[in-house]
Formats: structure tokens, C-alpha cells, sequence
């Protein structure tokens, strides 16, 4: 895994992406509308079946980040950024499905930028830290907030569920995050709009901020924060999360076949933390105010009808 990260040639701006090709894991290089192998064979970019750009060996999320986020939610920043973990397992690739468990209501979009790693990363300063990024993907931070009432604190299952971590198409070297403008779609309709410059901690400062603690390797990836404007997506739904000069990460939803166990463990719940939370905030739940960001008109609180 890290050994296959260590042999791409990170460089100068381009594109990186892993697909399957010939029915093997291969890297390939964007140029312009098709993906080319090392040995020169080209593939279509449309056509292509893509994996996850990466495979790192964690996954770290920051949770509060965006202002219009902390608007939202009516809130206050902590005075540093806090953070939880997705597993590995939950990692996703451009094009392919995101599972809703059968009996949950509640599967949240996020859209947000990943910091990719490109050296092993340990005390190091901020400006230190982003000489240590390789790059830059798109991702999808999907919450099954059904899970909100007993996972609030580790997030584990409302985060890490199977198929929650899209990333892709594919990682973006020397690409200059500020002032870059991050937009949420579903079925084609801007669901999310928000920009990097609304971020309280910048990229260097995450990294920076992990590594006092914990050794960052080559691969692992960094998701930045959400601007507001995060809802309820169903089965059906088309996702795609769309970032200035990063290009487009597209996922649907799909209803899982087997639905969650119900004679053992804890279960989904619509309780009104977790209808409060995937809602946007108690605003909509208890009425407090109106939605302010793009779309969430399109998912009323059915407690407001």
C-alpha cells in the first residue's frame, strides 16, 4: 500500500488516479479526457472503472471547520480543531455506490477537500507541513446520522460505515488550495456552496496539528471540513461534489439489501438529536429560524409541514 503510494512520481501539476485495468489495480496520469498507464496504454476517462486514488492507512476528519457550517449549526468553533477517525473499510471511488442500510432514513452528503500525504509526517511546523502534502483529492464525508445517539462521540458506525468515504477521481499535485470555491450536487441541483476561504484552519495547520501526536505516512488522507448546507440524500440520488481545478467526484445511493439486525445491538433512531443534526441544526427542528443555505428548502423538517 505504502510501498505503491512511495512509486508515483509526484511532480509538477498533474493528475493521479488508480483504476482497474486489464482487471489489475494500475496508475495512471489524466491527460486531458483520457487516463494513461505507464506503459502508455490510454483509457477513456468517462469509460474508466476507478478505485480509490490512494490507500492510506488511516483516515482523519476534522469536524468543524467551515464558518457557514458553524452558522448554521448556531454554534461556536472550539479553540482547536477536533478530529475523528473513518476506517479504512469505508473508502469509496469515484463512480461507485453508496450503501444506505435497509430501516435508515438519515445518510448525510458532505462534501469536502482531502489532503493527501506524500512523506512521513512528525512534529512539524505549519509551513513545515505543507511541504508534506503530496496533494489534493475530492471526497464525500457521508454521516449515517441513524446512529448519531449512540456513536456521537467516536462517530465509528455514523462515519465509518462500509462505502461512506468516497475520494476521487483522483489526487491533484501543486494544486493551491485557497480561495477555491466547493459545491455539492444532487441531481444536478447545488446543494452545497462554499468556498476554502471560510475555512478556520488551513491545510498546513490540520497536518501540522495531527503530527504533534500521531506519525502521518505517505497516503493517509486528511478530510478538511464541509461548508453548510449538508442533507438527507435517498436511494436513487445522484452525489456529486464538484472543486475548482480538482475536478468532480460523482457517487449514487443505493438502498442496502439486508437491513441492520434488530435482535442484538444498538439500533437507527429518529430521535430529535438525530433528526436536529442531519436537518442542519435544531433551527429546523425546533423552528428557531429559517434554512439559509442553497437547497435545504428541498428538505423540510416533515415536522414543520
Amino acid at each position: 500500500m505504502i510501498a505503491a503510494f512511495h512509486s508515483v512520481p509526484w511532480g509538477p501539476m498533474a493528475e493521479h488516479r488508480r483504476i482497474l485495468l486489464d482487471g489489475v489495480a494500475t496508475q495512471v496520469v489524466r491527460d486531458g479526457e483520457e487516463l494513461v498507464a505507464g506503459d502508455g496504454h490510454r483509457v477513456p476517462a468517462e469509460q474508466a472503472i476507478h478505485l480509490p486514488p490512494v490507500e492510506p492507512s488511516k483516515i482523519i476528519a476534522v469536524h468543524l471547520n467551515y464558518h457557514s457550517r458553524v452558522d448554521e449549526f448556531m454554534t461556536k468553533l472550539p479553540p482547536a480543531p477536533t478530529y475523528f477517525q473513518k476506517p479504512t473499510t469505508a473508502l469509496n471511488s469515484h463512480g461507485g455506490t453508496v450503501v444506505r442500510p435497509a430501516g435508515c432514513r438519515y445518510l448525510n452528503y458532505e462534501g469536502e477537500i482531502a489532503i493527501v500525504i506524500g512523506e512521513t509526517c512528525r512534529n512539524v511546523s505549519i509551513s513545515e507541513a505543507e511541504a508534506r502534502i503530496a496533494g489534493y483529492t475530492i471526497a464525500n464525508d457521508f454521516g449515517l446520522h441513524d446512529f448519531r445517539d449512540t456513536d456521537a462521540g467516536s462517530m465509528l458506525r455514523v462515519k465509518g460505515s462500509d462505502t461512506l468515504c468516497p475520494i476521487g477521481p483522483g489526487v491533484v499535485t501543486d494544486w493551491a488550495f485557497r480561495g477555491k470555491t466547493i459545491t455539492t450536487h444532487v441531481n444536478g441541483e447545488i446543494r452545497q456552496e462554499g468556498s476554502t476561504d471560510e475555512m478556520e484552519w488551513d491545510m498546513g495547520y490540520l497536518v501540522a496539528d495531527l503530527a504533534r501526536t500521531i506519525t502521518l505516512l505517505p497516503g493517509d488522507v486528511i478530510l478538511s471540513g464541509t461548508p453548510a448546507g449538508s442533507r438527507p440524500a435517498e436511494p436513487g440520488d445522484v452525489v456529486t461534489v464538484m472543486v475548482e481545478g480538482l475536478g468532480a467526484l460523482t457517487n449514487t445511493i443505493v438502498e442496502g439489501p439486508t437491513p441492520i439486525d434488530a435482535s442484538f445491538g444498538a439500533q437507527p433512531s429518529n430521535s430529535e438529536e438525530v433528526v436536529a443534526t442531519a436537518l442542519g441544526g435544531d433551527w429546523e427542528h425546533r423552528g428557531v429560524r429559517a434554512p439559509m443555505s442553497p437547497g435545504s428548502g428541498h428538505y423540510r423538517a416533515e415536522l414543520d409541514a
